[in-house]
Parts: structure tokens; sequence; C-alpha cells
């Protein structure tokens, strides 16, 4: 269709209408009033989509364990665009979320042609150490690299066997002429994605994974698979309530007693079903309609808000009985900051972002070389004003530099007005970025010493 929009993982052209990417893709807008001491991108819409992020609210209401996942890809610096998911990383870590971090050094190996050796020391140095001054807590933060965790190479071969090359076509656009490293690499992606919810690395949790909302076709995929495996479905009864639905694949058939001929073996099934509705009791559900032959379970009281619950008792009951147990792992998604340039953000091009070790002199000369929404002349945005909305200055001031919400609106409505003069906008940009790298410099020293003490077990040298 030709009103439909693209985003791909790999493309420096990504589309920013937003509004057309939920719809289009079916996510979920966020609503400030669920979220807990909302972050200043939740407040100012810079966080604006996610799925299934009420999985997490709910575990972090009651106390309930969660995660939160993300990775880098070590093959250049830390600039401001990745700062803005370990901001939101720690925004979840400092509700109670444990941190999972993915070094993709497999993935920058096969398509940046990096040595290991080179991307552990540019993931340690570079980032790593960014990650500690920014203040994640090397308590709850688990750093570890594709290459040394085998589940994960081994979840996406497994997944993989649930997808084909129409799939990915339809999901990356991929056609015949598509590396093969690019069709390796979303699967590696998957394992790092399911892997922490593996008993031996957390156990059955919600998982979110914070990213921007080009990283989608990621998250659909690893969705989708996920699902794939799931023995049992929870969907809405037409009558009001949901309904619970066997769901017969080839590694499962026996357990849900499904013979080689396809005759269903009643014993075994009623053995299932009472499985199913014992889960349900312990969730405090009492009545139910249970029709093992066409294997449904009807439970007329349940309302949406139970959904997730009866969801998570589900997999439960999936473990213990021989399957993956598999939750679709949570999403946010963040708009994207515009680069100096008015451009995509870059690590291979230094002048289109700050990078997180630039010193203050580098800084000043990108921001004072940055796009402009001022008119052309004093007289022409004294009596216009200048536009903020594209306005690199300013725009940094809204992502990265300005805490308070009160003093953003001021110079916001200060430059529209043309009160504030483009010179002065990037003066207050400097100020601020001034400020903020000198003390993540003064930080980074301060905490060099615990690099090594993010990493996990499997990861140290």
């Amino acid at each position: 269709m030709a009103d439909e929009v693209t985003i791909d993982p790999w493309s420096a052209a990504q589309s920013t209408d937003y509004s057309r990417i939920i719809e289009q893709f079916g996510l979920s807008r966020v609503d400030l009033s669920t979220i807990p001491d909302p972050h200043m991108h939740h407040r100012r819409g810079i966080i604006f989509a996610h799925r299934d992020l009420e999985l997490v609210l709910d575990a972090h209401r009651l106390g309930e364990p969660f995660g939160v996942l993300t990775g880098l890809m070590p093959s250049g610096r830390m600039h401001l665009g990745h700062k803005m998911v370990i901001d939101q990383v720690k925004w979840f870590q400092e509700h109670g979320a444990d941190v999972s971090i993915a070094i993709a050094d497999l993935e920058a190996h096969a398509t940046r042609g990096r040595t290991l050796a080179e991307c552990r020391r540019v993931a340690l140095e570079e980032y790593v150490a960014n990650y500690a001054a920014l203040g994640l807590d090397v308590e709850r933060t688990s750093i570890y690299f594709q290459s040394g965790r085998p589940i994960v190479q081994r979840l996406g071969f497994t997944l993989g066997r649930r997808t084909n090359l129409s799939e990915f076509e339809a999901i990356y656009g991929f056609g015949g002429e598509t590396n093969l490293a690019h069709v390796q690499a979303p699967l590696v992606q998957v394992g790092d994605i399911i892997h922490p919810q593996l008993d031996e690395y957390g156990g059955l949790r919600p998982i979110v994974v914070p990213v921007g909302v080009d990283q989608d076709p990621h998250l659909r995929l690893t969705r989708g698979l996920a699902r794939k495996t799931n023995w049992f479905n929870v969907n809405s009864r037409k009558e009001g309530g949901l309904v619970i639905g066997l769901s017969v694949q080839d590694d499962n058939r026996a357990a849900l007693g499904v013979a080689a001929d396809g005759s269903v073996d009643m014993t075994v099934r009623d053995a299932v079903f009472d499985r199913l509705t014992g889960s349900l009791a312990e969730l405090g559900f009492s009545d139910w309609d249970a029709n093992p032959a066409h294997g449904t379970l009807e439970v007329p009281g349940a309302t949406a808000s139970d959904r997730n619950g009866i969801r998570m008792s589900l997999l439960r009951l999936e473990r213990e009985s021989g399957g993956l147990g598999l939750l679709q792992p949570s999403s946010t998604y963040h708009q994207f900051a515009i680069g100096m340039t008015g451009d995509k953000m870059s690590s291979s091009e230094p002048d289109t972002t700050i990078f997180l070790t630039d010193d203050v002199e580098s800084m000043e000369r990108k921001v004072n070389a940055s796009f402009s929404g001022g008119q052309p002349t004093l007289e022409e945005h004294r009596r216009l004003g200048g536009n903020p909305d594209v306005d690199v200055a300013f725009q940094y001031l809204r992502y990265f530099f300005e805490p308070d919400d009160a003093v953003l609106a001021e110079a916001e409505a200060g430059y529209r007005s043309g009160e504030i003069l483009t010179g002065q906008m990037k003066r207050m940009c400097i100020d601020r970025a001034a400020a903020w790298l000198t003390e993540l410099a003064e930080r980074r020293d301060e905490t060099a010493h615990l690099v090594d003490d993010f990493l996990a077990p499997d990861a140290k040298s």
C-alpha cells in the first residue's frame, strides 16, 4: 500500500511518522497515568509506544520479579543515542528490574568484520565503563558476550525451526541478495531476548526490551516465535470471559494426549485438564467449562485483567510438563533523537552526534555547527520566532540535558516567540552539555574499578 511505512533495523533512513507506525504495526500507546514515577522521556512523549508493558507494570505493582534486556554493538563509540536506552534500563532497574546486557560480538564479527578481541576491548572501554558511570547497579546488572553464552545460539537454532525465509522476507524485507549474516543475526538476537527467562538465568518472569522503533522487527520475530512454542493459548471468549485452548505441536503431541494416528488418549487428556483446572483453582477461579475432547477450557468469570496471571500460570504448568514455557517479551519504543546535522546519529559519522567521551571543546564545536531552527536574519527571528521542533540544540536539551520540564517549556516558548535567539539556544545547550560531560568523565574515573564486576561469570577473561 502506498501509505505504508517501513522500519528497518539496519537502515539509516527511518520513518518518524510515529502515529502511523503505531497503527500499522499494532503497537500500544503509552498511558502516562499507568507509569510510576515517570522518567522525563515518558513525560515528554519520547517513549511513545509499547507491547505488553502492562505485564511488567503488574509485576512491579505486585512486587514480583521482572527483568530488562538490552544489547550493544561493540563496533564504535558510545553516543547519546545509546545513552537514551541506558537511561530507560536504569529507570526499570530503579523500579525493581534485574538487568541483562548482551554484547553482540558475534554479530559485530559477522557483519562488521571485527575480531572478537577487538569487540571485547571496545565493549569494556567504551560501553561498560560508561554504564558504570551512568549509575547502573552493579549488583543487579549482568553483562555477557554472545560468543561466551552458547545457550543463546542454541535457542536461536531451536526457535529458528519455527520460522522460514518467507516470514523473514515479510518482517525484514529480505530478498535473494540478502547476506546470510543478516539472516543469522536476528535468530541470535531471539536467543538473547528469550534466554533471561530460562531457569538458570533468573526464571520465568516478564522481560522488557527498550528500543528505538526501528528495532521492532526483532521484537515481532521474537514474540511470534515464543508464541508458536506455547502449549496453551488464552483468548477472549465471545460470550465474555476467557478461553484456554491447547496448541498441539509435533513435540508435545504425546504430552497432550494425541496419538500418532491423530486419535485422542482421553486418559492423558483428562490428566492435562486436571492440571489446568488445578492451576485455575490456585488463582481463585471455581467456575469453568472444560471440554477435554475438543481441547478447550472456558473461564466465563475471567476478565481481561486476569489474562496475564492466567498466562503466567499456564507457562509454569507447561514447563512442569516438559515444554519451554516461554513468555512473549515486552517492549517499549522511543523516538529517534535527531543528529547534529539534522539526520540520524551514527557512530561512523562523528559530527552527527556527541560521544560520551567527547571533550567539552569537541562538543561545543558540534553544537555551534548544528542544524538550527532559527530564521535567516535577526529581524526575521525576532518577528517570526524559531522552530524548536527541528532545532538540534533545543532537541538535545529536550532529550538529554534539561531534566526540568518547566525550564524546558520556558526555553521552547521563548524560542518560538523570537525572544530567545539561535545563538542563545546553542549556548544554553553547550552549558548544560559541558556540565554533564564533565561530571560523567569524573564518574568514569570514580567507577573504573567496577567495570569487571558488571560481567557475568561466563564473560570474565
